[in-house]
């Protein structure tokens, strides 16, 4: 039996047949149906037969939609709120409309589903133990080149959202950023021509340089943990190779830093102790 709430559906990323059955009920029996773009929304109810009045809610008036909701809610209605793709909330509309039911302590309810998210860090064959989800970077050059330079150090798996045309940029301001760290760009998650392209970020960038990809695009990057685990096992003999070779302590901690993206210091120190 269908509750007076709102209801948060996930919907297919790509293939229709990734909707579950509980979402299929709800959008079933709700009174209203919420929507991103109500065009988009018609084509999904159309193809399971689902008849019901849509409402558009987006980015520019999801905050008068919120009232809207409450007001509907608390007069004994059932709504569903659908983005385009996805779970609402995650880079999409939704969670302007999760705060006012928490703020006007109305009912809700989130209703899982496909997540490009989850897809992208398993295909990636990163460590998804831990990662961290940062959606789409600003095109602010000041404002996104900040927000990298706050990430460097991060542990954890990075995943951006990223448009197909900006995927060689974004992957140039990434090696700029991070060095040339582990990197996969998967693109068109559950649909035909669904892919996952793994390699160093300057091999992804190679890759790319003379056609963008194409379709929905998710860039995931190896965290920093990772890089200074490998980093520690290897500049020690790659200086030590150097240093034999008769290359000087500044010279063979300038080329080993550069090599395995780490501080002038620290291989210097490091070259230092090997030559006493």
């Amino acid at each position: 039996m269908i509750e007076n709430k709102l209801y948060l559906c996930a919907t297919p990323i790509g293939n229709l047949e990734d909707i579950t059955l509980r979402v299929l009920r709800v959008l079933n029996e709700v009174d209203f149906i919420y929507c991103e773009d109500t065009r988009h929304t018609l084509g999904l109810l159309n193809h399971f037969e689902i008849k019901k009045p849509l409402i558009s809610c987006h980015e520019h008036n999801e905050l008068t939609r919120a009232q809207e909701v409450i007001d509907k809610i608390n007069s004994g209605s059932s709504i569903a709120f659908v983005s385009d793709a996805g779970m609402p909330a995650i880079s999409d509309p939704g969670a302007r409309l999760v705060t006012a039911c928490i703020e006007s302590n109305v009912p809700f309810e989130v209703l899982p589903g496909a997540s490009a998210v989850l897809l992208s860090a398993i295909y990636s064959g990163l460590d998804c133990n831990e990662f961290m989800f940062i959606g789409f970077l600003s095109r602010i050059k000041k404002e996104r080149n900040e927000k990298l330079k706050e990430l460097k150090n991060a542990k954890q798996t990075i995943i951006f959202y990223e448009s197909p045309l900006r995927v060689k940029s974004t992957l140039s301001d990434l090696y700029d950023a991070f060095g040339d760290r582990r990197c996969a760009v998967v693109r068109e998650l559950t649909k035909l021509h669904e892919q996952a392209v793994r390699g160093t970020i300057s091999e992804l960038i190679e890759r790319y340089k003379d056609e963008p990809p194409r379709g929905e695009c998710v860039i995931v990057l190896e965290g920093a943990k990772e890089v200074i685990e490998k980093n520690e096992q290897g500049i020690e003999e790659i200086i030590k190779n150097m240093l034999e070779s008769g290359m000087s302590a500044k010279d063979a901690a300038k080329e080993a830093a550069s090599i395995m993206n780490v501080s002038k210091n620290e291989a210097y120190k490091i070259a230092l102790e090997l030559k006493a």
